[in-house]
């Protein structure tokens, strides 16, 4: 068990660097504790104000803040997880043009570590990462060490692929530029393939909605009015609040899920 609990620290440890919060794996799990204590505690509160208006069995205001509790500790503990899949979606939506430029400073002649430089100072998310290995250079770290950090602490594969690629042809001793190249090639063939997926479910997606968000509820609609006149069916407002809201559900999800499947890609 406690190779175990050392093992969980560990990976949480690495967590909370890739993901950029400063706090050792004991502050992280105090802090969520804290919290997920502090909501249990406020929703046991209001149950309790609950179950003694209604006269409702007392067993429900501990019921209540233990799920509270537990729910809020574990969506709290996966933020980091979150945090990262953020990120690492952010650095992928800019891998390529941080590549290519990185590319074009290295074809006109410049060394890696100026185009480093340059890249750090460039606009994107990407660039935070190209700091850190200028910081750490500055700091006496060697450029390949640099390199090798920043890999290991960067959330997006791709540019991890990228930091490799450059690392590995240091330690060779070969061009840099050729690695680089073919490697935001294989990036761009692959963000190509993405959104070439994305509009084949697109389409399809497209006609469901066209379907279940348009036309049912339309006709649906239309039904309704026909068969509640037939029968003498007394229609409120209300009935056609419910059937807004409905839509609005339905609408939501829609939404919803054409903006999950959209590829993170910006070539």
């Amino acid at each position: 068990m406690p190779e175990q609990d050392q093992k969980s620290d560990v990976i949480l440890k690495r967590k909370l660097r890739i993901a950029g919060i400063h706090l050792t794996p004991k502050e992280y799990i105090s802090k969520t504790f804290k919290s997920s204590l502090f909501i249990g505690i406020a929703m046991a509160v209001l149950a309790f104000f609950l179950v003694t208006k209604n006269d409702l069995p007392k067993i429900f205001i501990l019921i209540t803040g233990v799920v509270f509790f537990f729910f809020t500790n574990l969506t709290l503990l996966r933020n980091v997880d979150t945090k990262i899949h953020k990120q690492a979606k952010a650095i992928d939506k800019d891998v390529l043009f941080a590549g290519r430029f990185l590319l074009i400073k290295l074809n006109s002649g410049k060394p890696l570590i100026n185009a480093l430089i340059e890249a750090s100072e460039s606009y994107g998310v990407a660039n935070a990462y190209f700091k850190e290995i200028v910081r750490s250079i500055e700091l006496g770290t060697p450029l390949e060490k640099s390199l090798e950090v920043a890999s290991d602490d960067c959330p997006s594969k791709r540019m991890k692929r990228i930091l490799f690629q450059m690392n590995n042809a240091l330690k060779i001793g070969i061009d840099v530029t050729k690695n680089l190249e073919a490697e935001l090639e294989e990036i761009a063939y692959e963000q190509l393939i993405e959104i070439q997926k994305y509009g084949r479910k697109l389409n399809s997606l497209t006609l469901f909605y066209m379907l279940f968000a348009v036309v049912v509820p339309s006709l649906g609609m239309t039904m309704f009015m026909v068969v509640a006149g037939l029968v003498s069916l007394t229609i409120t407002p209300s009935t056609f609040f419910v059937f807004i809201f409905f839509l609005l559900i339905i609408e939501l999800m829609f939404v919803t899920l054409f903006k999950s499947i959209r590829p993170n890609v910006n070539i």
